[in-house]
């Protein structure tokens, strides 16, 4: 795991220290609520949640509404959640059973039944979930209260799997809600989580509005990452949209609203100098920037022609635009993060050093590339995916590309990088996102690196056999030093097809009003139980 020095912040121009304008008026109007309420800026706008996909606005929305059967602690533990387990002696039989007192939020019990539909569902999206299926002989409700996962052959990820942290989250759900296709949006959102989702005041891209589930029966431990009790301790939670940053520094700062998940890095340092407000980086393992192309389109579908591109990216250029303060970011050419047992360098010399232009420009000339725009996805109202498109679409102009940057949000970028269609239909070319490194930190995990293509692979629909077969093999190892093998040949060849390209890494701290208390740090934050507010 990577971490950064705590040295304090130069002062910045006094041009970023704006006075706290009054934004309340610009604060969507809330419906007349008693008791406690917390109001949150997010890192982006929630438009689609009952949607399955990666974007950790649909993650962060999961936490408030479902559970999950395990958890994982902050000591990187899988916990008991909504049911205890037991192995057989042979390994190959996994037995779930769920704890007493968990109801939908309709008033309907949890059966098991309802829980292996939900996994079901999750073991089509998700990259773990795929594997483990791929593994899976059999998994059965023997019982109202009793799942039973039976194994062709023994796997070791099995509880690391239904207790991974963050995208895709196997959440759970009602069976007639599971049932729906990954493609189609959920019909209603409902689970059996600590909060409730209102949706007659839910307007996508404004506001979103939770109440607390006063049904709910937390577990009895502490909180710790996602495990724990989940125990809710404000009557309701708003999140509400501000594309402008400046605009919700202010309202943070006046006390409008509670807590901001993404600050811009040049205006960390007037946060951190104001008493009222808390400043801190709550996913400590921090967050892998990534570009990803279109396999399906020309001209990606050409390997030298992804290669080319891969030559003329460079992560210091990307992380100075994106971060600025270095204290804050690091270089970092291991596809499965610097900092773990299975980082390595193999590959990523032109990202690390940055002195790849000249072979760039030769490979493209080389490659038939016929001036085909690049169709770049560019959302303007994330604040950490703001800079990386106009960045790389300078340096892939250098290199010869014709650019064609396409200003948008980041609800759009998740709706239209699903397509497979044509550009002119809507298609695209290459898009960038974030993940956190939790997501990306092996080769199952990392749904970047998959080669299944268009049946089931994620968006870019890269297609390579030899990775697939070196992920099974990743499973398969018993020792760490066969697994970290397997994990630098998977990176060569992810580095040599180009299947995504890792930008390096960087912290994201938020900011929060004194007034908030208990907020838990982990690699899925922020969690909204655990919080506490004073008047």
């Amino acid at each position: 795991m990577f971490h950064f020095s705590r040295r304090k912040l130069p002062s910045i121009a006094l041009s970023l220290a704006l006075p706290v304008l009054a934004a309340s008026a610009l604060l969507p109007q809330p419906a007349v609520a008693a008791g406690k309420t917390i109001t949150a800026v997010m890192h982006a706008d929630l438009r689609t949640p009952g949607m399955t996909t990666t974007a950790y606005i649909v993650r962060d929305f999961g936490y408030m509404i479902y559970d999950t059967l395990l958890a994982e602690d902050a000591n990187f533990k899988i916990q008991p959640q909504m049911a205890e387990w037991r192995v057989s002696d042979d390994k190959l039989t996994y037995t779930f059973t769920l704890r007493d007192g968990l109801k939908w939020h309709d008033g309907t019990p949890v059966t098991a039944e309802d829980c292996v539909a939900s996994l079901k569902r999750w073991g089509k999206a998700d990259g773990m979930g795929q594997k483990l299926m791929e593994f899976s002989a059999s998994i059965e409700a023997t019982d109202p209260k009793t799942i039973t996962l039976k194994l062709k052959e023994p796997y070791g990820l099995v509880l690391e799997s239904i207790g991974k942290p963050s995208s895709i989250v196997p959440f759970m759900m009602p069976k007639r809600l599971a049932e729906t296709p990954t493609d189609k949006p959920l019909p209603e959102l409902i689970g059996s989580g600590p909060f409730k989702f209102v949706p007659s005041e839910f307007q996508p891209g404004v506001k979103a509005v939770f109440e607390k589930n006063t049904d709910y029966v937390p577990r009895k431990e502490p909180a710790s990452w996602t495990s724990g009790g989940k125990v809710v301790k404000v009557d309701r939670v708003e999140w509400i949209t501000m594309p402008d940053a400046q605009t919700a520094v202010n309202a943070l700062q006046s006390g409008d609203i509670d807590f901001m998940e993404v600050p811009s890095f040049d205006i960390l340092p007037v946060l951190e100098a104001n008493p009222d407000i808390k400043v801190e980086t709550l996913n400590k393992l921090g967050n892998q920037t990534v570009g990803r192309m279109n396999f399906l389109l020309p001209p990606f579908d050409n390997v030298k022609v992804r290669r080319a591109a891969f030559l003329a990216l460079n992560q210091k250029d990307i992380l100075d635009a994106l971060i600025g303060n270095s204290k804050y970011y690091q270089v970092c050419g291991a596809v499965f993060v610097c900092g773990t047992p299975l980082a390595s360098d193999v590959g990523s010399e032109s990202l690390v050093k940055g002195d790849g232009m000249a072979e760039a420009k030769k490979l493209l000339a080389e490659s038939g590339y016929d001036g085909t725009p690049i169709v770049i996805m560019a959302p303007g109202d994330v604040v950490t995916l703001r800079a990386q498109p106009v960045v790389a679409a300078q340096l892939l102009r250098e290199a010869g590309f014709k650019v064609d940057v396409q200003a948008t949000d980041w609800g759009t970028v998740i709706s239209r990088r699903a397509l497979q269609k044509p550009v002119k239909e809507g298609g695209w070319n290459m898009f960038f996102t974030n993940w956190v490194a939790a997501d990306v930190i092996n080769p199952v995990a990392n749904v970047c690196i998959g080669g299944k293509g268009t049946k089931g692979g994620w968006f870019g629909w890269s297609e390579d056999a030899k990775v697939e077969a070196l992920r099974d093999d990743f499973v398969r190892a018993t020792s760490l030093d066969a697994q970290k093998k397997i994990a630098a040949d998977i990176q060569k060849e992810v580095y040599d097809q180009v299947i995504y390209i890792p930008l390096g890494q960087f912290e994201q701290p938020s900011a929060w009003r004194k007034s908030l208390s208990g907020v838990l740090d982990g690699p899925a934050t922020p969690i909204f139980w655990n919080i506490d507010k004073s008047e």
